[in-house]
Protein backbone atom coordinates (compact mmCIF):
# COMPACT_ATOMS: atom_id res chain seq x y z
CA UNK A 1 0.00 0.00 0.00
CA UNK A 2 1.17 3.30 -0.93
CA UNK A 3 0.26 6.91 -0.33
CA UNK A 4 0.25 9.00 -3.03
CA UNK A 5 -0.86 12.93 -3.71
CA UNK A 6 -3.29 13.25 -7.03
CA UNK A 7 -1.71 15.21 -9.35
CA UNK A 8 -3.97 15.09 -11.86
CA UNK A 9 -7.14 12.63 -13.21
CA UNK A 10 -8.06 12.28 -17.03
CA UNK A 11 -10.96 11.22 -17.79
CA UNK A 12 -11.64 8.08 -20.58
CA UNK A 13 -13.08 4.60 -20.78
CA UNK A 14 -10.23 3.91 -17.93
CA UNK A 15 -9.95 7.08 -15.89
CA UNK A 16 -5.91 7.86 -14.94
CA UNK A 17 -4.35 9.74 -12.72
CA UNK A 18 -0.70 10.84 -12.16
CA UNK A 19 0.21 11.62 -8.17
CA UNK A 20 3.68 11.71 -6.47
CA UNK A 21 4.31 9.39 -3.56
CA UNK A 22 7.60 8.06 -1.47
CA UNK A 23 7.72 5.52 -4.38
CA UNK A 24 8.06 8.29 -6.97
CA UNK A 25 6.44 9.83 -9.56
CA UNK A 26 3.12 7.60 -10.54
CA UNK A 27 1.69 8.89 -14.27
CA UNK A 28 -1.23 7.72 -16.01
CA UNK A 29 -2.34 4.92 -13.31
CA UNK A 30 -5.42 3.52 -13.30
CA UNK A 31 -8.21 5.11 -11.19
CA UNK A 32 -10.56 2.32 -9.73
CA UNK A 33 -14.03 3.00 -7.94
CA UNK A 34 -16.79 1.86 -6.67
CA UNK A 35 -19.73 0.61 -9.28
CA UNK A 36 -22.49 3.64 -9.94
CA UNK A 37 -20.41 6.05 -8.34
CA UNK A 38 -17.95 8.26 -9.96
CA UNK A 39 -15.63 11.21 -8.89
CA UNK A 40 -12.72 13.39 -10.03
CA UNK A 41 -10.50 13.93 -7.18
CA UNK A 42 -8.65 17.63 -7.72
CA UNK A 43 -5.29 18.06 -7.64
CA UNK A 44 -3.96 18.11 -3.64
CA UNK A 45 -6.54 14.94 -2.90
CA UNK A 46 -4.96 12.10 -1.27
CA UNK A 47 -4.83 8.33 -2.59
CA UNK A 48 -4.32 4.87 -1.71
CA UNK A 49 -2.51 2.78 -3.94
CA UNK A 50 -2.24 -0.82 -4.29
CA UNK A 51 0.91 -2.29 -5.80
CA UNK A 52 1.15 -5.00 -8.23
CA UNK A 53 4.57 -5.98 -9.86
CA UNK A 54 4.74 -2.46 -11.67
CA UNK A 55 1.32 -2.30 -11.99
CA UNK A 56 -0.65 0.64 -9.91
CA UNK A 57 -3.76 1.53 -9.37
CA UNK A 58 -5.61 3.64 -6.87
CA UNK A 59 -8.37 2.21 -4.68
CA UNK A 60 -9.56 5.29 -2.45
CA UNK A 61 -8.96 9.21 -2.77
CA UNK A 62 -9.77 11.52 -0.36
CA UNK A 63 -9.55 15.15 -0.09
CA UNK A 64 -9.59 16.21 3.89
CA UNK A 65 -9.95 19.91 2.53
CA UNK A 66 -13.53 19.58 1.52
CA UNK A 67 -14.66 16.24 3.74
CA UNK A 68 -17.74 16.78 5.94
CA UNK A 69 -18.05 15.86 9.47
CA UNK A 70 -21.04 13.59 10.48
CA UNK A 71 -22.00 11.70 13.12
CA UNK A 72 -21.69 8.10 14.18
CA UNK A 73 -23.96 5.77 11.26
CA UNK A 74 -24.19 8.97 8.60
CA UNK A 75 -23.18 9.00 5.29
CA UNK A 76 -22.94 11.94 3.11
CA UNK A 77 -21.82 12.66 -0.49
CA UNK A 78 -20.07 16.33 -0.96
CA UNK A 79 -17.89 18.48 -3.71
CA UNK A 80 -15.45 20.94 -3.48
CA UNK A 81 -17.92 23.74 -3.78
CA UNK A 82 -20.09 22.67 -0.66
CA UNK A 83 -22.66 20.70 -2.13
CA UNK A 84 -24.10 17.48 -0.68
CA UNK A 85 -26.62 14.75 -0.01
CA UNK A 86 -26.21 14.16 3.68
CA UNK A 87 -27.99 10.94 5.24
CA UNK A 88 -28.30 12.31 8.48
CA UNK A 89 -29.48 10.82 11.91
CA UNK A 90 -33.35 10.33 12.69
CA UNK A 91 -33.90 9.05 8.61
CA UNK A 92 -33.33 12.61 7.34
CA UNK A 93 -32.19 13.29 3.69
CA UNK A 94 -31.06 16.79 3.31
CA UNK A 95 -29.81 18.06 0.15
CA UNK A 96 -28.21 21.29 0.07
CA UNK A 97 -26.67 23.11 -3.44
CA UNK A 98 -25.85 26.79 -3.89
CA UNK A 99 -27.75 27.46 -7.30
CA UNK A 100 -30.18 24.33 -8.05
CA UNK A 101 -31.53 20.78 -7.84
CA UNK A 102 -33.12 19.14 -10.82
CA UNK A 103 -34.52 16.38 -11.30
CA UNK A 104 -34.84 15.28 -14.69
CA UNK A 105 -37.70 12.63 -15.05
CA UNK A 106 -41.11 11.70 -16.19
CA UNK A 107 -42.86 11.91 -12.90
CA UNK A 108 -42.23 12.89 -9.28
CA UNK A 109 -44.56 11.13 -6.10
CA UNK A 110 -44.93 12.27 -2.64
CA UNK A 111 -46.57 10.38 0.09
CA UNK A 112 -46.28 13.35 2.54
CA UNK A 113 -46.67 17.07 2.64
CA UNK A 114 -44.57 19.87 0.71
CA UNK A 115 -43.45 22.99 2.18
CA UNK A 116 -42.31 25.16 0.12
CA UNK A 117 -40.66 28.28 1.52
CA UNK A 118 -40.31 30.25 -2.27
CA UNK A 119 -42.44 30.38 -5.03
CA UNK A 120 -44.17 27.75 -7.32
CA UNK A 121 -44.35 28.22 -10.84
CA UNK A 122 -45.18 25.93 -14.10
CA UNK A 123 -45.36 27.20 -17.62
CA UNK A 124 -48.64 29.07 -17.32
CA UNK A 125 -47.07 31.30 -14.54
CA UNK A 126 -46.48 31.76 -10.65
CA UNK A 127 -48.96 30.35 -8.12
CA UNK A 128 -48.64 33.87 -6.66
CA UNK A 129 -49.54 35.20 -9.93
CA UNK A 130 -52.90 33.53 -10.30
CA UNK A 131 -53.84 33.73 -6.89
CA UNK A 132 -53.65 37.55 -7.58
CA UNK A 133 -55.74 36.64 -10.55
CA UNK A 134 -57.74 34.49 -8.82
CA UNK A 135 -58.49 36.28 -5.15
CA UNK A 136 -59.07 40.10 -7.68
CA UNK A 137 -61.45 38.93 -9.74
CA UNK A 138 -65.09 39.86 -10.14
CA UNK A 139 -68.68 38.51 -10.99
CA UNK A 140 -71.61 40.43 -12.97
CA UNK A 141 -74.57 40.50 -9.91
CA UNK A 142 -77.48 39.30 -11.11
CA UNK A 143 -79.33 42.47 -9.36
CA UNK A 144 -77.01 44.72 -11.22
CA UNK A 145 -73.07 46.12 -10.47
CA UNK A 146 -70.57 43.34 -9.88
CA UNK A 147 -69.41 41.39 -6.55
CA UNK A 148 -65.64 40.12 -5.63
CA UNK A 149 -64.55 36.91 -4.47
CA UNK A 150 -63.54 38.35 -0.84
CA UNK A 151 -64.77 34.84 1.09
CA UNK A 152 -63.21 32.37 -1.28
CA UNK A 153 -59.57 33.02 -1.59
CA UNK A 154 -57.04 30.55 -3.02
Amino acid sequence: MIRALILSVAEGVIKRFSASSAHGALESRELFQHYGFTSRPKPGAEAVVLRDGNVFFSVAEDDRRYRLAVEEGEVALYSDEGDKVHFKRGRVLEISAGTKVSLITPLVEMSGNLVVGGNVSDSAGSMAAMRITYNSHTHVDPQGGSVTATTQTM
